[in-house]
């Protein structure tokens, strides 16, 4: 879209009109345009037939809001007779002006077009009517019209900073609501390990630390269990050596059988028994060497017992170690919490919306997330559920999400905002948030009335949606905002100073 502005006079303070025009000033004329491409600002004197007009032509890249550093800019003048002057210079004087003089060799009315040629981009802005004065009393004449109160922020100023306008456009928008939320882990995504006996953790295993990521099914640690009663050392070493005596019996009663057998002085009964007496012998002497060892190890703290005698914890989800309470040889109580794994993709966003806003609930449209430090918010999954249960305390209805979260940039526990839509799309004039500027406690935007000319606007809002803003009053469709820079040209609009001119005429 092109947009046609006036001839304006730059000569003028920051917040008030133009003075009156002196015989000692010259006149200096401007005109803005814009295409898809570039925003043409240019400023020139007034055209006398067979005298040079020195024109400063601006031209900025609307893909990146960069000036030009290279190009061939034309200038056309026709008459109505067709007859064509073409004026124009190879390169810019300075990046993004191009100072081309321009010299009509005979007054009247004529159609002035401006070219722009660069190997990045091609570009051309026709400007309309323009009229050429027989002599320079009757260019002094010419009329100007004012711009009222305007902020001026140069050329200059906004190719060195991060800076860009938008035209005002209709995009759509759905009602909301904006409700805090809380993200949480998805139902079965989070899970607590906790001693199932009381003992010692293993001091050869690896406890992981908090923020460790780890698998369903993996080791987190080991515990040694406490000997059973009586656990002194005399008691255990007693029933040592009662179980090898025992088991000395045993064995020579299965010999003895064995003998018998053979002879055929007893039934085989006999020695099945007595093999069996000998294996119960052997397994009570290896509990009993078992319990001596347990026993040690739990004593002195630094030692370990065989796999076979260790109660091993393992993982019973993916996810994140939320906490650790564990530590290497620490001894620990049976129920005692060790660890807590949390899954963190995908996830839970908890919505808490009031009582009050209920009913528009049945019109639950789905919703997009505020993150803090993201230039836009993030679609939300899936509808879990809705809440039909008011919580007592916080007056408020859970609407759940599900998220996806593989780059874990949601953490567990964060506070968030969620804005809820609540009907379908409609048009709506709307702006970038980025727009937004807070003056004093109301919002206003800043519409580019022109090349360096700016105009405060407040704006009343309304809905809000994927980083656009709707607009009630304020501003036209069509009209330039400022959606990067905004803050700097309300700098620029507090300072009393004129901003000194820069350019190469």
């Amino acid at each position: 879209m092109v947009f046609i502005l006036p001839l304006i006079l730059l000569a003028a303070c920051s917040k008030s009109a133009p003075p009156a025009k002196t015989a000692e000033q010259s006149v200096t004329l401007a005109v803005t345009r814009w295409s898809d491409k570039t925003e043409l600002f240019m400023e020139n004197p007034p055209l006398v037939a067979s005298e040079n007009a020195r024109f400063a032509v601006h031209f900025t890249d609307l893909r990146n809001f960069n000036p030009l550093t290279q190009g061939k800019v034309t200038i056309e003048l026709r008459s109505a007779a067709g007859r064509s002057e073409i004026f124009q210079t190879e390169a810019p004087s300075s990046p993004g002006i191009f100072g081309v003089t321009v010299k009509p060799s005979a007054a009247g009315n004529f159609s002035m077009t401006v070219r722009l040629d660069s190997p990045t981009l091609k570009d051309t802005h026709e400007l309309g009517e323009v009229q050429v004065y027989a002599d320079a009393r009757a260019a002094a004449k010419a009329e100007q019209s004012e711009e009222g109160e305007v902020i001026r922020f140069l050329k200059e100023q906004q190719w060195t900073l991060d800076f860009a306008t938008v035209a005002v456009g209709e995009r759509a928008l759905r009602e909301s609501v904006r409700v805090p939320a809380e993200v949480r882990p998805r139902t079965g995504g989070e899970a607590e390990i906790v001693a199932p006996v009381a003992g010692r953790l293993s001091a050869t295993s690896a406890i992981p630390a908090v923020g460790t990521l780890v698998q369903k099914g993996q080791v987190l640690a080991r515990i040694i269990p406490r000997t059973a009663t009586p656990s002194d050392r005399a008691t255990l070493d007693l029933a040592l050596s009662e179980a090898k005596t025992a088991l000395s019996l045993a064995r020579r009663d299965r010999e003895r059988a064995e003998r018998l057998v053979t002879a055929g002085a007893v039934p085989a009964k006999r020695l099945d028994e007595a093999k069996a007496a000998e294996a119960t012998a052997q397994a009570r002497l290896d509990a009993a060497q078992a319990r001596l060892a347990q026993h040690e190890s739990s004593r002195s703290a630094d030692g370990d017992t065989p796999d076979g005698s260790q109660f091993v914890l393992r993982a019973p989800i993916a996810g994140i170690v939320a906490a650790s309470h564990g530590m290497p040889g620490a001894s620990v109580e049976e129920g005692e919490s060790l660890f807590r794994i949390v899954t963190t993709d995908p996830v839970f966003i908890v919505a808490s919306v009031p009582e009050g806003e209920a009913g528009r609930l049945r019109q639950l449209a789905g919703g997009e997330l505020e993150l803090t430090g993201q230039p836009s918010p993030m679609p939300l999954g899936r509808v879990v559920t809705v809440g039909r249960v008011v919580d007592a305390a916080s007056r408020t209805l859970p609407v759940i999400f599900e998220v996806r979260n593989p780059d874990a940039r949601l953490a567990v526990g964060q506070s968030v905002f969620v804005r809820l839509f609540t009907s379908t799309a409609t048009k709506e004039l709307a702006v970038p948030e980025s727009a937004i500027v807070d003056d004093a406690g109301r919002p206003v935007v800043f519409v580019q009335v022109a090349g360096e000319s700016f105009a405060r606007r407040a704006v009343r809002l309304g809905n809000r949606e994927a980083s656009y803003v709707q607009v009630l009053d304020g501003v036209k469709l069509g009209e330039r905002i400022v959606t990067r820079g905004a803050y700097q040209i309300r700098l620029a609009a507090m300072s009393s100073q004129i901003p000194a001119h820069g350019h190469v005429h």
